[in-house]
């Protein structure tokens, strides 16, 4: 089959997806009948759902005055095509955005993500309602998150999780600093029985294989109690995309994961209960670098040497992960009032070994005295680590004689951060033949950290918040919530929220909602120290990113980190036409100032006052975090699922929708800069920050089910980006235009039995790429940045589930 007809193909089973959606989804007056309202018993199981965004304990996921997501995953876990949770989750949520890096170091290793189109910084993570712990890495180069931390989401494994609830609201007021875009609360399992997943995967151009076993067990403890446990061991294998006598290598990292948690209870009392979580992931990774030229090339003697690679080489950059996650807590009745105590602790370590490389300066002295002109080819570049620690004190009592009842819950909470880097050893960074003498320092595609980068920092904060809920009518509730925080390095901020819901009848709900909130600046942007080595426009130079406080930051009159401001204005509703159809629509805007940015890049040319000191570190450029960017989102989401009777069987229908758009509406220059603007953000670090992701993207599954077999067809539209050039428009050069894709997933499953399944399947099975580039202006030096839906094309899997009940 030709490219042309493969094209055609895929758009004519496109617009026939897209007809048949508009057949079962969209409702007709003589289809549909109005929903009755649940029965009792069907209301009072409805009720005992916990809901993110409201400590009530009686809260129900369909009657929040803030949009909230229920993901449940079972269905995932045992059938699904995708291995890791934050791509599970990238093609069920349209709000939801992660993207697998090529070409961006250490992001390559670590998948963060983020909500909204806004930084994976600027959103919370929890883990059965406690707070998780970021990742130490802050991305940089081409990372789509630039300058954030994040959570890393692959640091759980998907059969130990229950549900998924995703608050698309702001909620800093309620849970603190980071919940700006909103908030994401990973539910673990506790069920009683086993069961295992065996899963292989690859892409159709036969690499990127895929191994997956995964175990859950969930035992009786004490009688009453639980304990469930999971351990999972994922093998990802390197894929590469580059053309035929590219030395590079484009396409995912090499990744080899071993996984443990428990999770359960244990009651103490009649009221009370003991809850734990504990888990731990070590993560061996490894990411291709740029490509260093052999003989003939001008890398000669600057970053190679022709007595050890010739023919050129490509450094690997191999991250040895280590993440840790604790939660010991005690619910319990305390007078009148619900008490929970909880302590959680969270470490992170990435620990970086860079091998097949060298040191250019060493190669070169050796050259110099008489030898062959040679290095070690492998370094330990040193790494860096960040712990959380959080105490956490809650009460919640309800009011049945206050309107129609109120809930009140109140609390305090104490954290602890520390985050240190560490140095590699002498031959990972040094220069051992001399500034400007031919060798660069340190091991190529990734120099270590130098002693003057170690760094061992500390902070704490404590909070103290109210949140009050309130049926002011069986129909009209309200909900206000203020939160007081104070950091030990920047000072204390108060944020609070507003948010209120109308039923108008049975089918249709009216929401909307108001809050202030904050972002605390992370010890990694304030204290990130490094000298790296980039390319631009396939050049390689070298650049000092400073941290703040420091000689080179005070020099350029950057000024101490604060936190980031924000305000989030929430309204929509939801609509249940019919007993099989439920519909929501929440418009949103978020108002953000002070935005912490990673700067552009300041040299001799553009910043002479800089000029000297950069010379006398045998650096290029200079950059750094800086509160300087004022921007604003606005946004809407929309769902619509609907289920019938088809053909003796039965299908699900699902849409789901994200028009987001981000625009920078201000920079703040510190007087220092002042006349540098275009320096301090400039074209291409804007649009990283307004179209890093899809500014719209769109999830449509049918899923059907007859008999044993189940078929589930997936489609996803990914929108435009638009990404700046190396070179810019000021010089005549277009920015980087990323045409929409759609990409297609189908999968058949079988079920055995109830308890035994077989899953087959493939994704993006049109085998969609990314618009064409010029790879002198990409971030990875290839023809695509890795955007929207990744690089790999399509992939193949097969999952195997079993139940033991």
């Amino acid at each position: 089959m030709t490219i042309a007809q493969k094209t055609k193909l895929s758009q004519s089973v496109t617009r026939a997806l897209a007809g048949l959606c508009a057949t079962a989804v969209v409702p007709t007056g003589t289809a549909l009948a109005q929903t009755p309202p649940p029965a009792k018993d069907e209301a009072q199981k409805v009720e005992a759902v916990t809901v993110i965004g409201s400590r009530r304990l009686n809260a129900s996921s369909t009657d929040t005055p803030v949009p909230v997501d229920f993901i449940a995953l079972s269905k995932a876990t045992e059938q699904g095509g995708q291995f890791d949770l934050a791509q599970t989750l990238n093609y069920i949520s349209p709000s939801f955005n992660t993207t697998r890096q090529t070409g961006a170091d250490g992001a390559d290793l670590i998948d963060s993500a983020a909500l909204r189109g806004l930084g994976s910084d600027q959103t919370l993570v929890l883990v059965n309602g406690k707070r998780r712990h970021t990742v130490a890495l802050v991305n940089l180069f081409g990372a789509r998150n630039r300058g954030n931390t994040g959570t890393d989401m692959n640091s759980l494994p998907l059969l130990a999780i229950d549900n998924v609830q995703v608050l698309r609201d702001g909620a800093a007021a309620q849970y603190g600093s980071d919940a700006i875009a909103g908030v994401i609360d990973i539910t673990l399992k506790k069920k009683r029985g086993c069961e295992a997943v065996f899963g292989y995967g690859q892409y159709s151009e036969g690499d990127g294989k895929n191994y997956l076993t995964s175990g859950y067990c969930g035992f009786t403890l004490a009688d009453a109690g639980t304990l469930a446990l999971t351990a999972e061991y994922l093998d990802r294998g390197r894929s590469n995309r580059a053309e035929p006598g590219n030395p590079r290598i484009i396409g995912d990292t090499a990744s080899e994961n071993f996984t443990f948690y428990g999770n359960g209870e244990v009651p103490t009392s009649a009221t009370g209960r003991l809850y734990f979580t504990a888990g731990v992931q070590t993560r061996d990774a490894s990411s291709g670098a740029f490509a260093r030229g052999g003989i003939g090339s001008g890398d000669i003697p600057s970053r190679n040497s022709a007595a050890m690679y010739p023919d050129g080489f490509v450094p690997f950059i191999n991250g040895d992960v280590d993440d840790r996650y604790l939660i010991l807590g005690h619910k319990g009745q305390w007078g009148a009032w619900k008490a929970d105590l909880s302590q959680t602790y969270g470490y992170n370590r990435l620990k970086y070994n860079i091998s097949n490389t060298l040191n250019a300066s060493i190669a070169n002295r050796d050259l110099a005295n008489g030898g062959r002109g040679v290095s070690p080819s492998q370094f330990d570049a040193g790494g860096f680590s960040f712990e959380q620690s959080t105490t956490n004190f809650d009460l919640t009592k309800f009011y049945d004689g206050i309107a129609k009842g109120m809930n009140v819950a109140t609390g305090l909470e104490y954290r602890r951060e520390n985050y240190a880097i560490f140095a590699g050893e002498p031959g990972s960074y040094n220069d051992v033949d001399g500034v400007g003498q031919g060798g660069n320092a340190g091991s190529q595609g990734f120099p270590g950290f130098q002693p003057a980068d170690v760094t061992d920092k500390k902070r704490n904060s404590w909070a103290a918040y109210l949140d009050i809920e309130t049926d002011l009518t069986d129909a009209f509730k309200i909900q206000t919530a203020a939160r007081h925080e104070n950091y030990s390095d920047f000072g204390s901020t108060t944020t609070a929220k507003f948010a209120a819901s109308l039923r108008a009848s049975d089918a249709v709900l009216f929401r909307g909602a108001f809050s202030t909130g904050f972002r605390a600046p992370s010890l990694q942007q304030v204290f990130f120290s490094s000298t790296f080595t980039d390319f631009i426009s396939g050049r390689p130079l070298d650049v000092v990113l400073a941290p703040n406080g420091s000689a080179i930051a005070n020099a350029a009159g950057i000024p101490k980190l604060k936190e980031e401001k924000s305000k989030n204005y929430t309204v929509g509703m939801t609509l249940s036409p019919a007993r099989d159809v439920s519909i929501t629509a929440d418009a949103y805007k978020i108002d953000i100032e002070d935005r912490i940015v990673l700067s552009g890049r300041f040299d001799e040319n553009n910043y002479p006052a800089l000029g000297a000191i950069l010379q006398g570190l045998g650096v290029g450029q200079a950059q750094f975090f800086v509160n300087s960017v004022n921007t604003t989102t606005k946004g809407v989401d929309f769902t619509l699922s609907h289920k019938a009777d088809v053909g003796g069987g039965k299908l699900s229908t699902y849409l789901a929708v994200n028009v987001s758009k981000t625009e920078v509406t201000g920079i703040k220059t510190p007087s220092s800069l002042a006349g540098f603007e275009d320096v301090l953000l400039s074209e291409r670090e804007r649009l990283f920050i307004e179209q890093g992701g899809p500014r719209n993207k769109a999830t449509l599954n049918f899923n059907y089910v007859s008999g044993k077999l189940e078929t589930d067809l997936k489609i996803i539209r990914f929108g435009a980006q638009t990404l700046g050039t190396f070179s810019g428009t000021a010089n005549g050069v277009p920015n980087a235009y990323y045409a929409p894709k759609t990409s297609a997933d189908l999968a058949f499953t079988w079920a055995f039995d109830k308890n035994t399944k077989l899953t087959v399947g493939g994704a993006n099975i049109f085998n969609v790429k990314p618009s064409r580039q010029d790879d002198l202006e990409t971030d990875n030096g290839f023809i695509y940045d890795s955007v929207q839906f990744g690089l790999n094309g399509a992939s193949y899997f097969a999952r195997f589930w079993k139940s033991f009940r």
